[in-house]
């Protein structure tokens, strides 16, 4: 299983950006996903989780109502949709997966998840 994180960049703040994470590997469908976020000189963090089908996802509260999260089964390929971006947004994005998941439910815990992308860094400036 291999995640690629792609999409980020410098943004002025108010602004927007896509981040994408294309999945490689077995049965992208059963795996549920999360976004995690890492700034200068802090822990990584939750951002935003999916569940396999879609149906269900969940936010950091610093987030909610600036950030979507969705995916293509299809394409393999997880998205972070990010609006109304604040300098504090500016840190390393994480995309993970966690197996093997028709549970229906999502996960903020990073522990929970079995396979990491690489990271893709978002600056936001003021």
């Amino acid at each position: 299983v291999q995640l690629q994180a792609s999409g980020g960049g410098l943004v002025q703040a108010g602004g927007s950006l896509r981040l994408s994470c294309a999945y490689s590997g077995r049965t992208f469908g059963s795996y549920a996903m999360g976004w995690f976020r890492q700034a200068p000189g802090k822990e990584r963090e939750f951002v935003a989780a999916i569940n396999w089908s879609g149906g269900a996802t969940n936010y950091a509260d610093s987030v909610k109502g600036r950030f979507t999260i969705s995916r293509d089964n299809a394409k393999n390929t997880v998205y972070l949709q990010m609006i109304s971006l604040k300098p504090e947004d500016t840190a390393v994005y994480y995309c993970a997966a966690k197996g093997g998941d028709y549970s229906g439910r999502y996960y903020s815990n990073e522990i929970a998840y079995d396979y990491w992308g690489q990271g893709t860094l978002v600056t936001v400036s003021s």
